[in-house]
């Protein structure tokens, strides 16, 4: 809305340009996010208190049960201010930023979904209904991207230059399950308070970056990266961020709200994404390595479980292994902030070295 505004009013008022540029569009975005997310926090926390109070997993370790009634769904407060923000600073007539917005909001409904069935009656719906609709939505999204916008088909490999393979059509069926596998790896790391917050910022920051350098034509050439006009999915990171860092501030140890399936889903198939419009998705496994790690461990402790009726850890996704060896809850999460950091920057450090 006000870049729209500032393009009409700029030949009157040229100071009103200032809009027009991705950078401070951006930042822009993401202060107001983060004001969005202190001006009406306490008041969403409130409205959830009384009608979304989670209920912890028979599963999780004892110390868990101390967060029973806690008010979940915070991911639906996210979702709207990254609405709100979009509506604000984004140019409307893209349709990468539709496309996006229906994928955040698609995947939050079915995390919305599950996250009532589990309030409601205790369990979620069953995780083949809740595959089936994932898949749906992740195809349509991927389509939507493929044939209205008709993206560079290249597969970038971290650490190749020359190999880039085209998948022509079939960047649809890839792009699905990129989308997927990190929807549900966000919703297996969400398991203490601010734990998939911290990496999800770390991650929208590093493609926010990538995102700007395959924007811009000379930038892309000189890092031998496909050429992804993708100037307005950074302003979109850049919204996810302020969002994310006011969400923190309340979902910090302790916790006075969970994101809940609402929240992980929508913002995991947000960051695939993302990823996949920059055209840099191979990069997910390194900048993402928490959630590749969480995920792993939960593929493992199954298999061993199955196979050799043993587990390899105490007890799986990875970081309740490490409360049942003692450590305190605050501790994993800075820990796993910390190695989040350091991978989005080696991330980034890809793009050079090829």
């Amino acid at each position: 809305m006000i870049y729209h505004i500032s393009h009409y009013l700029q030949p009157t008022y040229s100071f009103l340009n200032v809009f027009h540029y991705v950078s401070v569009r951006s930042i822009t975005a993401l202060l107001t996010a983060l004001f969005f997310s202190f001006l009406f926090g306490n008041k969403f926390i409130a409205l959830c208190q009384n009608h979304f109070r989670s209920k912890v997993r028979e599963w999780t370790p004892e110390s868990h049960q101390a967060k029973n009634n806690t008010p979940t769904m915070g991911g639906l407060f996210i979702l709207g201010i990254v609405l709100l923000n979009t509506l604000l600073w984004n140019n409307l007539l893209s349709k990468k930023v539709w496309i996006f917005l229906c994928c955040m909001l698609g995947f939050g409904a079915i995390g919305f979904m599950d996250d009532w069935y589990k309030i409601h009656h205790k369990k979620g719906i069953s995780a083949k209904l809740k595959f089936r609709l994932q898949l749906g939505l992740a195809l349509l999204i991927a389509s939507l991207w493929y044939f209205l916008i008709q993206p560079d088909t290249r597969l970038c490999v971290p650490f190749f230059k020359v190999f880039m393979p085209a998948l022509g059509i079939l960047l649809i069926p890839w792009a699905a399950c990129v989308m997927i596998a990190t929807s549900n790896a966000v919703n297996l790391t969400d398991g203490l308070d601010g734990l998939a917050t911290g990496p999800l910022i770390c991650n929208f920051a590093s493609f926010s970056l990538i995102a700007y350098l395959a924007s811009h034509k000379k930038f892309a050439d000189y890092l031998f990266i496909p050429y992804a006009g993708s100037a307005e999915l950074v302003i979109l990171a850049a919204t996810l961020i302020g969002a994310l860092l006011g969400f923190l501030w309340y979902n910090t140890h302790p916790a006075e709200i969970f994101m809940g399936d609402v929240g992980s889903l929508s913002l995991g198939a947000g960051l695939a994404l993302l990823a996949l419009m920059a055209r840099q998705e191979c990069l997910l496994v390194i900048s993402g390595g928490i959630f590749v790690l969480e995920t792993l461990s939960v593929i493992m402790q199954v298999i061993s479980y199955k196979t050799r009726g043993k587990r390899i850890f105490k007890m799986a996704p990875i970081h309740h292994h490490f409360e049942m060896l003692g450590w305190r809850e605050t501790k994993i999460t800075v820990r796993f902030w910390i190695i989040s950091f350091i991978l989005a920057l080696l991330a980034i450090l890809t793009l050079k070295i090829r």
